[in-house]
């Protein structure tokens, strides 16, 4: 069976960022995307549900207090979790 090219063009960040991921868990980037489409095939449409990335609604609020100038700020993650 022969294969086909499939090109896509994506920020340099994002690439390297996705591949760290993907050498991590022992795959190529065309290894993920040959997966990614195969799950297409298989589920009959995208195989995870899109979703706008937000915050949750414990920091949406943690986020409005320190906008009003409540809550309290640290100088370092060892001081915040007070080690």
């Amino acid at each position: 069976m022969s294969n086909v090219t499939v090109q896509a063009r994506v920020t340099p960040e994002l690439k390297e960022e996705a591949e760290v991921i993907l050498t991590s868990i022992g795959l190529t980037t065309a290894d993920a995307i040959r997966v990614f489409l195969q799950q297409i095939v298989n589920s009959g449409g995208l195989p995870f549900q899109p979703m706008a990335k937000r915050p949750n609604p414990e920091t949406l609020e943690a986020m409005l207090e320190l906008e009003k100038g409540g809550g309290q700020v640290f100088d370092s993650a060892s001081e915040l979790f007070g080690r």
